[in-house]
């Protein structure tokens, strides 16, 4: 009997040291492979465009996280979660897309969203150029394929090493970023490093953020600099964002000082219409909706506020599969303009058919 208890115990050890072992193999893995994107990065136009902007004339761009195919209505992610009004928690459940199919599908159908609505410049976050949680479909040459007649250039967001959570269903490696098209002339476009979470197990989770700028001549000689822009959302405290912020603020700034025209688009992960109580569906407030407005922004910059911001948000929570009643809404999808644009915003509501957020489109003027 002894001989027996001392075999098991023997065999508890081993296999407790193998799993030391290999947790420890794998966070030196994930270590090893840790890198931040370098910053002030030029960046590739492609295709570019020979139309120069005119003063006075009304043109159009688009905002859309396109959240890398996964976020059909019946998908959720495993890093959000929430609480019902009752107390209850809920948490996500996917760690990639429901099945190649349905990323594929959910792919084509923002591409469709965003023909239906055609603009000057679209500004897409959460395009993936290889990744495991997209099962390898490159998104990016997908989007480029169907608006062959666009500029565009790319500016990587984020990437991971293998990332082996959660364990029922691993996020796998990652390279996916911020495309921007355009059919103004580029001049020039360079990606430029935000602040990000360094906490060690975190900075695995809240990876590189980033912001593309485009510059496009205007007949009056300045520059229209379009500033694309992806903050941090899984941000305990807030604190990444207001460094991020300060970076932003600090650029728009010095832009502002050569009196160009300056337009900031893309997913802020801040709420700038005190939109975080109007579509609670059956959740309490999101822990990380945190509230954004003018008064933080760089003197000669307003958020352009969505005439139609009373009737839906730009981005549900995905701590379950969507549904109507119950979903929660918050807009943090937009743009923010220079005080020499005239510029109006409505947001378009696709009922979160292929996304977990919706496209908001600018119709937008330069002033003399």
């Amino acid at each position: 009997m002894r001989k027996i208890v001392r075999r098991l115990v023997l065999l508890a050890v081993s296999v407790l040291f193998l799993i030391v072992v290999l947790i420890g193999g794998y966070v030196a893995y994930m270590q090893h492979q840790y890198y931040r994107i370098e910053d002030n990065i030029t960046l590739e136009i492609e295709h570019n465009q020979h139309k120069v902007a005119q003063i006075g004339q009304t043109y159009q761009a688009m905002t859309y996280n396109i959240g890398f195919g996964a976020y059909s209505q019946e998908y959720s992610f495993f890093l959000d979660s929430a609480y019902r009004q009752d107390g209850t928690y809920i948490e996500g459940q996917y760690g990639k897309g429901i099945s190649r199919d349905d990323v594929w599908q959910n792919t084509q159908r923002s591409i469709a969203i965003m023909q239906q609505s055609p603009v000057d410049i679209y500004l897409l976050q959460e395009v993936d150029v290889v990744a495991d949680r997209s099962y390898g479909i490159n998104q990016v040459a997908e989007i480029r394929e169907a608006f062959g007649n666009y500029g565009s250039t790319y500016a990587s967001n984020l990437h991971s090493a293998f990332l082996a959570y959660p364990l029922h269903d691993m996020h796998g490696s990652v390279e996916s970023g911020l495309l921007s098209l355009s059919n103004l002339q580029m001049d020039s476009s360079k990606r430029y490093s935000y602040p990000a979470s360094e906490g060690f197990l975190r900075k695995f989770f809240d990876l590189d953020r980033c912001f593309a700028v485009l510059r496009s001549p205007v007949q009056n000689g300045k520059e229209l600099v379009v500033v694309h822009s992806h903050m941090s959302a899984y941000d305990e405290g807030g604190l990444v964002r207001k460094q991020q912020l300060a970076v932003l603020n600090k650029f728009l700034k010095g832009e502002y000082q050569k009196g160009n025209y300056i337009i900031v688009g893309g997913d802020f992960n801040h709420d700038y219409c005190e939109s975080g109580e109007l579509f609670l569906g059956n959740k309490r407030k999101l822990e990380w909706v945190y509230e954004l407005g003018d008064a933080d922004l760089e003197t000669g910059f307003r958020f352009v506020v969505p005439e139609n911001r009373l009737l839906t948000g730009t981005c549900r929570g995905s701590e379950e599969a969507y549904h109507p009643e119950t979903v929660y809404e918050v807009i943090v999808d937009g743009f923010i303009v220079s005080d020499n644009i005239r510029a109006t915003a409505q947001i378009i509501d696709t009922d979160y058919i292929a996304s977990d957020h919706n496209p908001v489109v600018m119709n937008f003027e330069l002033l003399p």
